[in-house]
């Protein structure tokens, strides 16, 4: 077999993944941790960049990695504008978005520019990005919320959504993934439920801030009329009610723990209000699982549970009881995004997609 290597880049907030790749196997995988101290002395996210790039290459070097032998280089996707699912070549005007951060400064804009800024040192590299967590594929029903001042948007967890999708449609099927009606829905420490339409998320809840089940450390959906009288009582700023949305809401705010497994120990153990609250946490997944089946009209061929809290058996089972009788339930738990990340670029590399241009 042809050797291609492939480098996957993936920045968080107080670390960078790097993964490489041979074909379909995983032959290097770090993960980078940054501390607070060395963080602190950007201004902004963006301004890490060089110092970032060089730790993976200090990185790769002690692995012995010559990188005029990597000939994908795939950077996690960021806060660009809302585009189609797929894959994208980094190019001028892209990289330009990710260094603004046009819907906002996160780590993932970190990824395209480090990959295009590597790949330019290589003959022949192609630097990409694929399925950021702005992928918008709504149809325009979706964006109605029931007021023109708020406008639904398309902000979820794309790459695992996504990979999740393809792998049971070849795993478990005999079809293509554009073939299927799938929802699914991805369990992390923020919560997206998904309807993809024959490959196509059609509509899905914006799971950073506004919408949806509560989940680790977000409260979803909330009364609207009770959280606009808290937004004007005078007892919070509207940086304090931000981080009670998201950071400091649901799991965190009700038991004081994001770790999902740990409230599952302590509800097995006879806490009352961790069991409450995890079965609260799951009736509202079932209950947004329920409302993406209506958007598929009912035609739904399978229900995909992932993410990291899909491990958990007691949670995956009370979610499935109360859905399975929509369609089939499938888990697959935790949410390999170097692997999803690889193998986008391998199918670029293997002609079985096309690389984007991003406008």
């Amino acid at each position: 077999m042809t050797e291609n290597l492939i480098l996957a880049i993936n920045p968080g907030s107080t670390s960078t993944k790097i993964a490489v790749f041979n074909n379909t196997k995983e032959v290097f995988l770090k993960n980078i941790k940054h501390s607070s101290k060395e963080l602190a002395e950007f201004k902004q996210i963006t301004d890490q960049y060089s110092f970032r790039k060089e730790i993976i290459l200090d990185e790769l070097e002690s692995a012995s990695f010559d990188i005029q032998n990597i000939k994908i280089i795939v950077g996690r996707g960021g806060l660009v504008k809302p585009i189609a699912s797929g894959v994208y070549d980094v190019s001028a005007r892209l990289a330009e978005d990710l260094k603004i951060g046009v819907l906002g400064q996160h780590a993932s804009n970190l990824g395209g520019l480090i990959a295009r800024d590597i790949a330019g040192t290589i003959p022949g590299a192609k630097a990409y990005i694929a399925d950021p967590v702005v992928v918008d594929e709504f149809e325009d029903i979706a964006r109605v919320s029931g007021h023109p001042e708020f406008e639904r948007v398309s902000i979820f967890h794309a790459l695992n959504q996504k990979a999740i999708a393809r792998q049971h449609a070849k795993s478990a099927t005999e079809k293509k993934y554009e073939e299927l009606n799938l929802i699914v829905a991805h369990l992390g420490g923020g919560i997206s439920v998904g309807a993809h339409c024959k490959g196509r998320v059609i509509d899905v809840n914006q799971a950073l801030d506004g919408e949806g089940p509560f989940s680790p450390e977000r409260t979803g959906t909330l009364p609207v009329g009770a959280l606009a009288k808290l937004c004007f009582s005078g007892k919070y700023t509207l940086e304090e009610i931000k981080k009670m949305i998201t950071g400091k809401g649901g799991l965190v705010a009700y038991l004081g723990t994001n770790d999902a497994y740990e409230v599952e120990k302590r509800a097995a153990a006879g806490d009352e209000q961790a069991a409450l609250v995890q079965s609260a946490m799951a009736y509202q997944v079932a209950k947004e699982i329920g409302a993406m089946s209506t958007v598929l009209k009912g035609q739904v061929d399978a229900i995909l549970l992932t993410g990291g809290i899909a491990y958990g058996k007691p949670f995956t089972s009370a979610v499935s009881e109360r859905v399975r009788h929509i369609a089939p339930v499938y888990v697959y738990p935790g949410e390999d995004e170097m692997r999803a990340l690889a193998m986008n670029g391998l199918m670029v590399l293997n002609g079985e997609t096309e690389a984007k241009d991003y406008s």
